[in-house]
């Protein structure tokens, strides 16, 4: 699998409140499992929508990949918290991540041909810039466990990669 540990994180409203939350209070390893497993449902949903509204063949085959990288990383991170007997706490992380995927996946089916397209991809995006952010000033430096840190780190590649692919499709739009 060329990204196997691909996504982890979606939900821009939630997720870019991380920062503001580590000053006061840091997530903890069960929280960020939450986290983890929220937001890779809520892309699998968002790939899956693509996959089947749209026609552009560059962003099916971009859904595709997030469908495929997110339910493997999905696999990968139910298994580690398995193998570490956390279980995932629900958070105001991980619930804003569930309601904004919500809200995203409601606005997106409004639109069709070209404007879907262009509003899947500018969320794409901006998704995974702020995942970014995230994983790098709060997940990372919030998580105790040694596996679930590597785990974090491991993955940072892939949201770089999966960034400068939205990108390249999102400069086709303009």
């Amino acid at each position: 699998m060329k990204h196997t540990a691909a996504i982890l994180l979606l939900g821009l409203g939630a997720l870019a409140s991380l920062p503001a939350q580590a000053q006061s209070a840091a997530p903890n390893d069960a929280q960020i499992a939450a986290i983890v497993v929220a937001a890779n449902t809520v892309d699998i949903n968002a790939g899956k929508l693509a996959e089947s509204k749209s026609k552009n063949k560059e962003v099916q085959a971009f859904a595709k990949q997030m469908v495929t990288d997110h339910s493997a990383v999905n696999k990968q991170a139910t298994d580690l918290v398995k193998k570490l007997k956390v279980k995932p706490e629900e958070n105001p992380t991980s619930k804003g991540l569930k309601e904004d995927g919500d809200a995203t996946l409601q606005k997106l089916k409004k639109l069709d041909g070209a404007a879907f397209d262009k509003a899947y991809i500018d969320n794409e995006v901006t998704y995974h810039q702020t995942v970014l952010d995230a994983v790098d000033k709060t997940l990372i430096p919030s998580a105790k466990n040694d596996e679930l840190k590597a785990t974090l780190v491991k993955v940072r590649p892939a949201f770089v990669a999966h960034l400068e692919h939205a990108r390249h499709i999102q400069a086709t739009f303009k």
